[in-house]
């Protein structure tokens, strides 16, 4: 059997759940009906619910076999782990934020000062890398409150938006660390059942073909060169014959092709001017290797 940890609640979990369920892993259940686990469709996968702060702990221990958590989580830890996957969600910056009307300006100017964080190591590890000296201070929620209340002089925090920040009428002088939600496996496990790959390619099949898009249409025989050069697919269009009922119409073919989504404007566009007609484009559910 197979463990896979993933967030109970938070930000991290309803793309998880709904990654695995692209995947062709649905979970059953879920964090609002309380539950520590659930089942996959697949009789040896089993779910792992938990907080994404303990994920990697969970996969370095073995007390789950595969997790789902943010690097800044793992790197905090210090876990142990085999890093399979970056899931490219869940992006967030650890920034380096001081008071908006502070004279701080850059992290050299917090030689000797109080640094308050959730994320002691990492916070430590930046301030070693630059060679300033700070007095880190441990906080477990409310990290923004200390600078106004006379605890720290700046703060190390995780922004996505740097709305937090300006409510509480902060400023970032600085990234820290930037981290996005991870696929990551116990050493001893990864060695051991073949299966955690086959669960990292499921993913990843969903990842790619987040990226792209599949193309149909159908082009006048005389333009299909002019269409091929147009193309960028993943291994070349398919092209097949299309056949008509009156032998007076012009011949054409359906071409058919893999490209990235974020050309298909101008890719369209192009088509169209080369004389290719009733395109259509498909959104891909998975594109394995």
């Amino acid at each position: 059997m197979i463990r896979i940890a993933i967030p109970n609640k938070g930000r991290l979990h309803e793309p998880t759940m709904s990654l695995f369920k692209d995947a062709g892993l649905p979970i059953s259940g879920g964090a609002e009906s309380r539950i520590l686990f659930a089942k996959t469709t697949d009789p040896d996968i089993h779910i792992l619910f938990a907080r994404a702060a303990d994920i990697p702990e969970y996969v370095q221990d073995g007390a789950a076999d595969v997790g789902i958590t943010g690097m800044d989580l793992i790197t905090e830890r210090g876990a142990d782990v085999e890093a399979l996957l970056d899931l490219k969600f869940g992006k967030a910056s650890l920034v380096l934020a001081v008071p908006e009307d502070s004279v701080f300006q850059s992290a050299r100017d917090l030689e000797g000062k109080k640094v308050a964080t959730e994320f002691p190591e990492i916070t430590r590890q930046y301030f070693k890398n630059l060679g300033i000296n700070v007095e880190v201070i441990t906080v477990s929620g409310a990290c923004e409150m200390t600078p106004h209340v006379g605890i720290a002089d700046a703060i190390v925090d995780i922004s996505s938006s740097g709305t937090t920040l300006l409510i509480n009428h902060l400023k970032a002088i600085d990234t820290v660390f930037s981290s996005t939600v991870h696929l990551i496996a116990n050493k001893k496990s990864l060695r051991e059942k073949e299966k955690i790959l086959d669960i990292k390619t499921a993913l990843e099949s969903v990842l790619n073909a987040k990226k792209k898009r599949y193309l149909m249409m159908n082009v006048p025989e005389a333009s299909l060169q002019a269409v091929k050069e147009i193309l960028p697919g993943m291994s070349g269009p398919t092209v097949m014959k299309v056949e008509s009922s009156r032998s007076s119409e012009e011949s054409f073919l359906a071409v058919h092709s893999v490209v990235d989504a974020d050309l298909i404007f101008t890719i369209v566009n192009k088509l169209r001017n080369v004389g290719a007609r009733d395109i259509l484009v498909v959104p891909i559910e998975r594109i394995m290797p």
